[in-house]
This record gives structure tokens, sequence and C-alpha cells, in this order.
């Protein structure tokens, strides 16, 4: 079925006057109904047979919330959204002093085998669409009744890996930054990737002005092969040449994101191997305690070590902070998200 979402105002307009021979006047209605993530029988001024002809044959709301958890112990919101096929994704809404930022998955599962992440038990599904993916934000963003817009910042950070996904994830850019649509300025939205270099340097071509951040985990090349398999492919070095890259064409300063293993990356020799790395470059680490994945078998480094490596990037002249962990108790932290609702399970 056709999903509504994926379309601009334009190629909606385009595509109801050419296949339902509807006026384009009504289109535009239709397209705002849709920012709203309003469903077919909530488009209270488009006539009833129109309603019923589209829904036969094409889906509004692309991704709908069937459950939500919320933290006890700061707030934060994880939701499931199913989608028209009947998969589901995650996503988690984190509220900060500067507004709510929500994070959203690109992909039904995921690929790429970090060994750290819930995302890849299990491998990867398939893509979401453009529609899909911003279908995620327009539901949040809905919960805010429409006085002011609710979901202000927009991180990449969800299931699965968004250069992996990379047509629809710029589409969803572009849909999600339109002047018409719910209007998020790119610099409200951050992109994570575990580093697929070609793609960085694509998206670097198109001047997109998002925040780009770079799981890195490790920066030696034979120990980050163990955790991140995408190092089999592109090395460290050539992951921090494209965000050089990046840099260099749309002036955004690049983000690290660092998860401290215990023993396998906590060390002063790999603060001071990153250190290298990063010389002379606009970027800014964020250090972060390793959630857990009891599939995994990984543990996290001790309260004590990470502070030491803190200290460790400080002295070395690195720009870093620990990053605040929100949502563990509800599964919703980074590197938590999973597909397990796939396999019929409402627990967590």
């Amino acid at each position: 079925m056709t999903i509504l979402q994926d379309y601009t105002q334009q190629e909606l307009t385009d595509y109801l006057t050419a296949e339902y021979g509807i006026k384009p006047f009504v289109a535009v209605q239709i397209y705002q109904w849709l920012t709203k993530a309003t469903d077919f029988d909530g488009m209270t001024n488009i006539s009833k047979n129109l309603r019923e002809r589209l829904s036969a044959d094409c889906v509004a709301v692309a991704a709908k919330i069937v459950k939500t958890l919320t933290s006890q112990l700061d707030g934060t919101k994880k939701f499931l959204f199913r989608l028209s096929d009947g998969n589901v994704a995650e996503g988690v809404l984190m509220s900060y002093k500067y507004g709510n930022t929500l994070c959203v998955s690109t992909q039904v599962g995921c690929r790429m085998g970090c060994k750290f992440c819930a995302s890849t038990i299990g491998g990867l599904i398939r893509n979401l669409s453009a529609g899909e993916i911003l279908g995620q934000v327009l539901a949040v963003n809905a919960l805010g009744n429409g006085k002011e817009r609710y979901v202000t910042n927009i991180v990449l950070m969800g299931s699965g890996e968004p250069l992996d996904n990379f047509d629809n994830v710029v589409k969803f850019l572009r849909l999600v930054s339109a002047s018409e649509g719910i209007n998020i300025s790119l610099r409200n939205v951050s992109l994570s990737t575990c580093g697929i270099v070609p793609n960085i340097r694509k998206l670097a071509d198109m001047n997109l002005p998002v925040n780009l951040t770079l799981s890195l985990h490790n920066p030696f090349n034979d120990q980050r092969k163990e955790i991140m398999p995408v190092s089999r492919a592109y090395s460290v070095e050539e992951a921090i040449d494209a965000c050089k890259y990046f840099f260099e064409r749309t002036g955004r300063r690049i983000i690290i994101e660092y998860t401290l293993i215990d023993g396998q990356n906590d060390s002063y020799s790999h603060a001071l191997k990153l250190a290298s790395l990063l010389r002379g470059m606009s970027v800014h680490v964020n250090v972060i305690a390793l959630n857990p994945v009891k599939e995994t078998g990984l543990k996290g480094t001790s309260e004590r070590v990470l502070r030491q490596f803190l200290q460790y990037l400080d002295k070395l002249g690195v720009s870093a902070t620990r990053r605040r962990t929100m949502g563990q108790d509800i599964e919703g932290a980074c590197g938590q998200l999973r597909r397990r609702y796939l396999e019929g399970r409402d627990d967590n």
C-alpha cells in the first residue's frame, strides 16, 4: 500500500490529483492532517467517500504508538510503534531543559553486528521508508496537542544504521525540515553512524547541516574489529577522515560516541590514541557508561575508571563530557533498543 507520509506536499498533491482526480487544495488539506498523525477517519473536512477510497489503497499514519513505557528514574518515555505491515519499531523521548529529544529508528533490526548493541540481535529485517521514520516523529509530536511543537530535537540513534538506509534517511531529513510540514531545523537533528565511509562523504556533499555522530568506541583497528565488524571494511582512520571531510563541507562539529567497556577500551593508551586521531578536529567526545544488554556478556567500566578516562582526555586536550544515561530501567538507553516485540514478548 502507498504510504502517504512518504511524500512531500507537492509530491502528495501530484499523486492525489493524478490518481484520484481531486483538487490541489484538498490534497494540501490531507497533507496537513498527515503532519498531525491523523488517520483517514479523523480528517473531518475531507469527504467520507474520498476517505474510504484512500483507505482502501493507502496508509495515512505510517507509525502508530501502541505502547508507552515511562521510566521511574527520569521520566524518559519509550514508544512501541506499529508499522503498516505488522512490524514494529521503538523510539525514546527524553526531556531536557531546552526541549524534548526523540530518538527514532531507521530500520527494523540491524545488520552491523556491533557486539554491545541490542538492535543487531537477530539481524536486519528491513529498512524503514522515509515516511515510517517521519511517522515516529509525527506520532509523538501529536502528543503535544498542537499547542507548540512537542518534539524539538531528533536523534537518529534508535534501531538500525541510518547510513545503511541512505536514500530513505535523506528523504526523511528533507521531509522533517520542510517548511510546510513540521519544519524542524536540521541543526536540531543528529545522525549517528558506525562509520560507513562512502555514505558519510556522500552525505557531506549534499550539504545537509545535520549533526554527525560517529560511534567509535575503540581507536585501534584490530580491537575495534572485535566489537564493530564495520571496521573490517572501513578503518578507524578512514572513518575519521570522512568526518573531517563532513566538517569541511558543512561546518558542523563532529561528535564522537565512546562507550567504555571494562578492560577493552578504557586505558590510558586508548585515550592517547583517541587524542592523536582527533588532533586538529572540531570535535567533542561523549563518553558513555555501557548500558546492560544481557545477551552481549560485556561489562561496563567502573565509575572510578570512567572518571579517570575523562581526566585522561582532558589532560590530552580533548573536549569530552560524560553523556547522561536516561531510560535505562525501561531499556530505552543507548544500545538497548531492539526488536524483541517481533518475537511476541511484551516484557522488558
